[in-house]
């Protein structure tokens, strides 16, 4: 209908009054047909847009509406079901065997019966409960059980075998429970799993301790950092310990209270970050160096001169490290071997260093930039301190070469930053103080091991408790040192107050 046509008709005339109204009756009708068509499209389609309700309308919700209009004396609750721990004597008719524990060095006649204690222990691969029978000597000695942390209802194994899914492999805790039922048939609770982890964590801080004293004391250490969900993680690997510190700040006062520069003697291997600048020696990080010069040649690949400095670096590195492994050198020959070194780095760079350029755009910056870099390395001598340096003693007697890259540690730290990148660091500084002495503990006794199995590993620590003392000990006494008054972890992360 062309409605200015309408209009002029009616305006002239030529358009009754009665022809108006019966069109607009028509027009009405025809409305009103059309929003029954479309309400009954709605109601077919499933209907139109619900009613926005303000109140929640979930069963528990309904639940306490009608407990409201019935009134509090009328409520009347289920009673609910018997949950928690079952008594120790509904355990100890569990338990599929029975061991009676003695005080050590004591005639078992001598000894009465005290008491009764379940215990988990994991045996030929399965979980089993075994009722252990202690016995209370003349004086008041008690029977130890072996294995067992305090008074602990899981054996030590069943903690560490805990700790190395959680902290090692990076698994959750609801993972861990249900990776032990399944292989071992032992079921665990979360809350389960954090207290063991809480408690072993406790038992290992002292050993913690040791392990930073004999890091102070190596001969080489691979030291490297990452962001990480509680500030930053840093990683220090050496020929007697390997110590992981997480959530811990990245600063030169951190670095000072776990490996102090005006102290420490050895070499430290590493990135060029600015926080390690101070150590007397140091091997900066090929790895680093040489990924940089390759990323110029793929960011220009028609660039004839970044192409020849990637070449040269390498073979120059291929000399350095053909230069440590060559047996008929002595010292002597491996410092003139340097020396050559020093030159080819020197013909490489030395013409962008001499020129002092300014900050340039893109890729030619990065390659004046890298230039300046191993020249300024070059002349602090940090870039072939591993070829001149003396092989270390491992903990194994071997002796192994000094490295010219910081790839451990870089590796090392690659569980920690996914777990960073996926959202799976702790948030607290508790979380964070158990993780660092149970990675390091673990992390460290994987070089005094042959085999790093679970049965090695769980045997090792009840050696501890049987002589009284750690293998980190023993070094400790061997070398001479002692721990400080004090700890390093109460100093980076002390226990949160309550």
């Amino acid at each position: 209908m062309d409605v200015e046509q309408l209009k002029q008709d009616v305006g002239e005339g030529r358009v009754s009054v009665d022809r108006l109204i019966d069109l607009i009756v028509m027009l009405t009708r025809q409305l009103a047909d059309a929003h029954r068509r479309i309400a009954e499209l709605e109601k077919k389609l499933g209907g139109g847009a619900a009613a926005k309700v303000d109140q929640p309308y979930s069963l528990k919700a309904e639940e306490k509406r009608q407990e409201a209009r019935r009134g509090k004396s009328q409520r009347k609750r289920p009673k609910p079901l018997r949950r928690g721990r079952l008594t120790t004597a509904s355990k100890l008719k569990l338990a599929e065997r029975e061991e009676s524990v003695f005080p050590a060095g004591l005639d078992p006649e001598q000894c009465r019966w005290s008491h009764s204690r379940p215990v988990w222990r994991l045996e030929n691969g399965r979980a089993v409960l075994v009722a252990y029978h202690i016995y209370r000597g003349p004086r008041n000695q008690f029977g130890q059980i072996p294995g067992a942390l305090g008074r602990s209802e899981f054996g030590l194994e069943i903690s560490v075998a805990i700790a190395y899914q959680v902290f090692i492999v990076g698994l959750s805790f609801d993972k861990v429970c249900l990776l032990m039922n399944f292989f071992q048939n032992l079921r665990l609770q979360k809350s389960q799993v954090d207290s063991l982890l809480h408690r072993l964590a406790r038992q290992w801080e002292e050993e913690f301790d040791r392990l930073c004293v004999l890091l102070a004391n190596s001969m080489v250490v691979h030291a490297d950092e990452t962001s990480w969900s509680l500030n930053s993680v840093w990683a220090f690997l050496s020929e007697k310990a390997r110590l992981l510190f997480f959530g811990v700040h990245k600063d030169a006062e951190t670095l000072r209270q776990i490996l102090d520069p005006a102290v420490f003697a050895g070499i430290v291997i590493s990135d060029d970050a600015a926080v390690y600048a101070n150590f007397s020696q140091s091997q900066k990080c090929w790895a680093h160096l040489l990924r940089k010069a390759i990323k110029l040649t793929l960011e220009a690949p028609d660039s004839a001169e970044y192409r020849q400095l990637t070449d040269r670096l390498l073979e120059i590195y291929r000399r350095a490290c053909r230069a440590q492994r060559d047996g008929r050198l002595g010292d002597a020959g491996r410092a003139a071997k340097v020396a050559e070194l020093d030159d080819a780095i020197l013909e490489l760079c030395g013409p962008v260093w001499v020129a002092e350029l300014p900050p340039l755009e893109g890729p030619d910056n990065d390659y004046r930039l890298l230039c300046n870099e191993l020249m300024r390395l070059m002349l602090d001598q940090q870039l072939f301190t591993f070829v001149t340096a003396a092989p270390i003693q491992t903990i194994a007697g071997e002796t192994a070469p000094v490295a010219g890259t910081n790839n451990e540690s870089e590796r090392t730290l690659r569980g920690a930053a996914m777990a960073r990148q996926t959202g799976r660091g702790n948030k607290t500084e508790r979380g964070a103080r158990r993780q660092t002495v149970l990675v390091s503990v673990l992390e460290s006794l994987r070089l005094w091991l042959t085999d790093f199995t679970l049965g090695r590993v769980a045997a090792e620590i009840q050696r501890w408790v049987d002589r009284g003392r750690s293998c980190f000990a023993d070094l400790m006494k061997k070398l001479k040192l002692q721990l400080p008054q004090d700890s390093i972890l109460d100093t980076l992360l002390p226990v949160p107050a309550d």
